[in-house]
């Protein structure tokens, strides 16, 4: 009986061991996953900040599975702090864009400035409030931070986002997009860092993820 006990013993761990999901690894700083086939902007934003660019005249859409394709609006570049992560799968914004990150740069990644921050993430929007004094002047809070809805541009590429976490520092390079679904439904990027609330947030076609 003994004997049977611990066969099963053994047939339950290795069960569990090979259903147990990998964990995700993360690439060495410096190390850049790039999409095949996905065009990068002509500049980026090196190692700290945020660069936006025309899109090249006549730059074709991307198509996003086999209902809705992005338009570029705009290249888009952005090296920053990861201040907040979360991922969906119950929206319908989660059918395109599978996580949001909120990103800081600037003054804004510094410790001493977060520290007097209450960072919170949900519902497609980042929030941040402070006791007192704020740490830095409130239009300046607004310019150096933003939530980023995420479109990765291949399987690599979502893999890559797939392992930045809080504090990580990346950059992110590839197309600021309007989104436009088959059955008519759209989703629109902000083209602008000065805005704050609905539709504020950066809606990203994802060509290359880099960890900085």
């Amino acid at each position: 009986m003994l004997r049977w006990f611990l066969i099963f013993i053994v047939i339950a761990a290795t069960a569990w061991w090979l259903a147990a999901p990998e964990p995700v690894a993360s690439a060495p700083a410096g190390f850049t996953t790039r999409a095949s086939g996905c065009p990068l902007p002509a500049r980026h934003a090196g190692e700290d900040g945020a660069l936006q660019i025309d899109a090249p005249g006549g730059m074709r859409r991307f198509m996003i599975g086999d209902d809705a394709s992005a338009e570029p609006l705009a290249g888009f570049s952005v090296a920053a702090r990861v201040l907040a992560r979360e991922d969906y799968d119950d929206d319908r914004e989660a059918r395109y864009a599978p996580l949001d990150l909120a990103l800081a740069w600037g003054r804004m990644r510094d410790d001493q400035v977060l520290s007097q921050l209450d960072i919170s993430q949900s519902g497609r929007f980042y929030r941040y409030r402070w006791s007192g004094e704020p740490p830095l002047p409130p239009d300046e809070l607004v310019r150096s931070s933003a939530n980023m809805h995420l479109i990765p541009a291949d399987d690599a590429v979502r893999a890559a986002l797939d392992g930045i976490d809080r504090d990580d520092r990346v950059r992110i390079d590839g197309w600021l997009v309007q989104v436009r679904a088959n059955d008519g439904w759209q989703w629109r990027s902000s083209l602008t860092r000065d805005d704050a609330g609905a539709g504020a947030c950066e809606l990203i076609y994802v060509c290359a993820v880099t960890r900085l």
